[in-house]
């Protein structure tokens, strides 16, 4: 059967004609089917997309509610009744790569497939310091970039999300609407199966993530404890995780002082941070979620902690050899604490 794509976005007219093209490419059936799910402030992106030449049939869906969820649930329900995978791609890439989406498509037909990107090292944070070593630990599901943003889903695996995002309660609901959704996809397909990675060699290039910071935790994260603190197995030892690859790059002293000034103003400084390890502030957060508290909650009361973190990483003076080692340590260090209070959990 023919693949699908769906193309979220706003505000992206200087990249989706190229996004698009590449789509097509993967695709590369002219009984496949593209939807654009646009909430932009103006007809310009979706202009840029129509105006762009496919072998693929196109569908514009413009005037969405904000939200990279909101568009991508809504798209879901245009999909034909039967298909292939379907790829959902980001929009504000700028090497969009139609091999990558290609793998995507094929192995995503046995489930769920995910890029994976090296991403710089002051980018990627989020995946970096909390979602990748949270689901690993609590699920066993290593997935290097669990928010990459291009990922393929099977038929099969469609209809599981659809039946879990109809479920949600209405505040989890919300958040997995905005920047929550690429965690709800990924641990809502974990359920069903198969994952898999696509290894890329080229770091990412897309627009930065950091001005939106608090927007995309606060949407991302108490879906990250939610589903993970309600995973049907205990945690448990994995296999050896996949090497970090936070790609090097000289941070430019001024960006280096505008992004710690802007993460001093989100939470400041304070000595009761540095007292408390990252990694048992974040499974302690996972632990009361996993004991009922509310998962915004849990996630509000970890923010400052999380923001010491990112601070911490900023202004360390690790050698970059060394940045991955770092990542991997806090990695193993947050698998061993949940396998040991899961453990005890059992105990008692």
């Amino acid at each position: 059967m023919p693949g699908a794509a769906i193309l979220p976005s706003r505000n992206e007219p200087a990249t989706i004609a190229a996004v698009t093209a590449a789509v097509d490419s993967a695709l590369g059936d002219p009984r496949a089917l593209i939807i654009h799910a646009d909430s932009s402030d103006g007809p310009t992106t979706s202009e840029r997309f129509n105006a762009t030449q496919t072998r693929a049939r196109k569908l514009s869906l413009t005037g969405l509610p904000r939200g990279k969820g909101a568009q991508i649930l809504a798209a879901l329900a245009h999909l034909p009744d039967r298909h292939g995978p379907l790829l959902i791609a980001d929009t504000d890439t700028r090497n969009p790569d139609p091999a990558v989406y290609g793998e995507l498509l094929a192995q995503g037909d046995h489930g769920f497939a995910i890029a994976d990107y090296p991403r710089y090292w002051d980018e990627a944070n989020l995946t970096s310091h909390l979602a990748r070593p949270l689901i690993a630990a609590a699920t066993g599901h290593d997935i290097p970039q669990p928010l990459a943003g291009d990922l393929a889903l099977s038929a099969g695996v469609i209809r599981t999300v659809r039946e879990a995002a109809d479920a949600l309660g209405a505040q989890l609901r919300l958040a997995v609407e905005g920047y929550g959704i690429d965690a709800f996809l990924l641990l809502t397909a974990a359920r069903t199966g198969r994952t898999s990675s696509v290894t890329v060699q080229a770091p990412k290039m897309h627009a930065a993530s950091f001005p939106h910071l608090p927007q995309i935790y606060d949407q991302a994260v108490p879906v990250l404890l939610a589903l993970t603190a309600n995973w049907p197995r205990n945690p448990a030892p994995g296999p050896p995780a996949p090497p970090y690859r936070p790609a090097h790059r000289t941070l430019d002293p001024r960006r280096r002082a505008t992004m710690l000034s802007t993460l001093n103003a989100l939470a400041p400084p304070h000595s009761h941070y540095d007292s408390c390890p990252w990694t048992q502030a974040l499974a302690h957060a996972w632990h009361s979620a996993r004991n009922g508290a509310n998962p915004h909650r849990a996630a509000h009361a970890l923010w400052p902690h999380y923001v010491h973190c990112v601070r911490a990483w900023l202004t360390a003076k690790t050698p970059p050899a060394e940045r991955a080692g770092q990542l991997a340590l806090a990695h193993t260090q947050l698998c061993a604490t949940l396998t040991a209070s899961a453990a005890r959990s059992r105990i008692t």
